[in-house]
């Protein structure tokens, strides 16, 4: 997920480590690991590729799949994802299977140190299967011949050697839990959050050296222009979210509290929406628990009404017309602001970048096709902003109304 790819780029450029170079001088192993996988293998392999989400970081706009070349621009520079096909030269086709596996769990590559952009800080609890499997489906496709992009990263960062001392300190063997259960359910939904799906690299907050901060795991973090939500047990809980619900979402993108949107769309099209229902209900019993926690009561924040009058006004002139008076919204089309995830979150960066910069169509299959939402960074002062923010918390997000222009204008101009 492009969320997901940058925060780990940040960690990765920050403290780099050995350079890719030129392939190893050894036969390629191409051939005959495609002509030795059976249809089912390679079914198997594609469906963890997916659930992996290896396509959002090794497939760029328009270029041939997995041929690398997609930009992770992060405040150290450029990263670059890299060409994983079969071919020898510019690819991974002189790869063992062992090789393969220690670049997903150590970060280790037969050249040196991987950048981990590819998060091996949470793959480093796949099983050799599933390695094995994503493999031999990589090796099946057709060779690119496509010679990998120089990453641009800024002096110190690209010095390849600190990152040898921060593994040392910050590769952990197994992620933490996030959430309570012993069911099988639980255990897979746990394997596909923390390790296939990587969601700690997006969701969990870090430390000043990019490390993860463990004691607090999928509790949120801002990355770049998006706050990655809180994803913990009773903050789902909090925003409304019920097993139908995210299961819906993860699925389809769509659901009663929202749509997917910004990283977290691309992370539903290019992943969850491949899971099968099994493993849907798996991560919805991961992220909510064992039992779930009760939905708090919603009481309705204590607001003067001047607070709010100015943005209600901006909101009958500017929004209704699609997200309707009442906040039901349009189906297929427009969302509703009436239990709105994103409405209901504590945090309001997610609100505020959406009104300012607005969101690209949300084609997601089926009826459900999200109309493109203009920015309003030009037309909107900061006070404007902050009121409409304010009408929303306070109406249907049961929060305070205290989101100030100064708040508003720092992510206007980060």
């Amino acid at each position: 997920m492009k969320t997901m790819r940058t925060t780990a780029a940040l960690c990765l450029a920050a403290l780099a480590a050995a350079a890719c170079g030129r392939q190893p001088d050894r036969a390629p192993a191409a051939a005959a690991t495609a002509s030795a996988a059976t249809p089912a293998q390679l079914a198997r392999g594609k469906y963890l590729a997916a659930a992996a989400d290896c396509v959002a970081c090794h497939t760029a706009p328009g270029g041939a799949p997995f041929a690398g070349g997609v930009p992770l621009k992060t405040n150290f520079g450029t990263i670059y994802g890299t060409n994983i096909t079969p071919d020898p030269d510019t690819g991974i086709g002189r790869w063992s299977s062992d090789d393969f596996y220690q670049a997903l769990t150590a970060g280790k590559s037969p050249h040196g140190h991987l950048y981990p952009a590819m998060p091996y800080t949470s793959y480093r609890g796949m099983a050799r299967a599933d390695s094995d499997a994503i493999y031999g489906y990589l090796m099946h496709l057709a060779p690119v011949k496509l010679a990998n992009r120089q990453n641009d990263l800024h002096f110190p960062f690209n010095l390849r050697f600190g990152l040898v001392f921060w593994n040392m300190l910050f590769l952990k063997g197994t992620l933490p839990a996030s959430s309570q259960g012993q069911s099988a359910d639980w255990v897979r939904g746990r394997y596909l959050a923390n390790v296939l799906g990587h969601c700690n690299e997006c969701h969990t907050p870090r430390g000043r050296l990019g490390q993860l901060d463990l004691d607090r795991p999928l509790a949120g973090f801002a990355l770049t222009r998006w706050f990655s939500s809180n994803i913990t047990p009773a903050a789902l809980a909090e925003r409304g979210w019920t097993a139908g619900g995210l299961q819906a979402f993860l699925k389809t993108g769509v659901a009663p509290q929202g749509s997917a949107f910004g990283d977290m769309y691309e992370v539903v099209n290019l992943s969850t929406r491949h899971l099968d229902d099994a493993d849907i209900k798996a991560l919805t019993i991961y992220l909510l628990g064992e039992p779930p926690p009760a939905a708090p009561a919603r009481r309705q924040a204590a607001v003067e009404q001047g607070k709010v009058d100015a943005g209600r006004r901006i909101y009958l002139n500017v929004c209704a017309g699609c997200h309707a008076v009442d906040g039901a919204g349009r189906p297929h089309t427009a969302v509703a602001m009436r239990g709105n995830t994103t409405v209901r979150e504590a945090n309001a960066h997610n609100l505020i970048v959406t009104i300012l910069d607005g969101l690209p169509e949300q084609k997601l299959g089926g009826l459900e096709n999200m109309q493109p939402m203009p920015g309003f960074a030009q037309g909107m002062s900061d006070a404007d902003v902050a009121a409409l923010v304010n009408y929303l918390r306070a109406t249907w997000g049961d929060l305070p109304a205290d989101v100030t222009p100064d708040r508003v204008a720092v992510l206007r101009h980060p």
